[in-house]
């Protein structure tokens, strides 16, 4: 379970470009349970997230996950609790090293590290099982460097370490906006099944309305830097897209037009 509690954060204080991102946000996400989280640009979403990781420290708040406070924890230290998949495929991966000495640094997240070798005999047995699932004949790669693949196979990979040792959070961070429509819904499909089948606590930011409503078991929109809508359950399954744009325009006070859609404000 994780905890939030009145986070505040304002970027350049006290100069022109002052900008207060998180205004009071507070959220309780139960354990076992996959979060969908909108809102337009400037929202606070990805501030939301890197409050969650410790990659920023808040002005003020707290940040409980299974009953810790980690609110002053770093990065690092919370490295055990939390794993993140970023938008950028090139990001969260080494490109100039292979994918079995990826997963070798991902199998380590959390743990003590000393001298030894990378890459363990009875590791790459484990990490050519996980590998063989995606059906995409990484398997057969392991020794292939990470740039060599294409965007929707680091995805994938990325996905995998990330579920490579147990953790209590698992942020996914728009994890498909760079891929085709094809090669999204492959790894957003891949996605449904590593967080239920690892039974992770899950927050995946998105854009696409459609993606918010189809995967998970909550959504909730932030505007402003406040939690202004949050559905699940039966509420939830019955919604269209167009109920969760007009619930945006009554938030933001304003119609969304054709040309906002676009423009990828909001989209659909």
């Amino acid at each position: 379970m994780m905890e939030v509690r009145d986070l505040y954060k304002t970027f350049n204080p006290g100069t022109p470009i002052e900008n207060l991102v998180l205004r009071g946000l507070s959220l309780t996400i139960e354990s076992g349970q996959f979060m969908t989280v909108i809102g337009s640009n400037g929202a606070g979403k990805s501030t939301f997230l890197n409050a969650i990781s410790g990659d920023l420290r808040m002005d003020s708040g707290s940040i409980h996950i299974d009953g810790q406070d980690v609110t002053r924890l770093s990065a690092w230290q919370r490295a055990g609790m939390v794993a993140r998949v970023f938008q950028d495929p090139m990001a969260g991966t080494c490109e100039g090293l292979s994918i079995e000495e990826n997963m070798a640094l991902a199998w380590q997240r959390g743990k003590k590290r000393g001298f030894g070798r990378a890459v363990k005999n009875e590791q790459r047995a484990i990490f050519r099982d996980k590998l063989a699932t995606l059906e995409l004949g990484l398997e057969n790669r392991l020794g292939d460097r990470m740039d060599l693949l294409s965007g929707g196979q680091r995805q994938a990979v990325s996905l995998l370490m990330a579920s490579l040792q147990p953790s209590r959070l698992l942020l996914l961070d728009e994890h498909t906006a760079a891929l085709d429509p094809k090669t999204a819904a492959f790894v957003l499909q891949l996605t449904d099944r590593i967080v239920k089948e690892n039974n992770l606590t899950a927050l995946m930011v998105t854009h696409s309305m459609r993606q918010a409503l189809d995967h998970g078991h909550r959504t909730v929109m932030l505007h402003q830097g406040q939690v202004v809508l949050d559905v699940e359950g039966d509420k939830r399954h019955t919604m269209e897209v167009g109920d969760l744009l007009a619930m945006f325009e009554k938030n933001r006070g304003e119609k969304i037009d054709d040309d906002a859609l676009l423009l990828g404000s909001v989209e659909v």
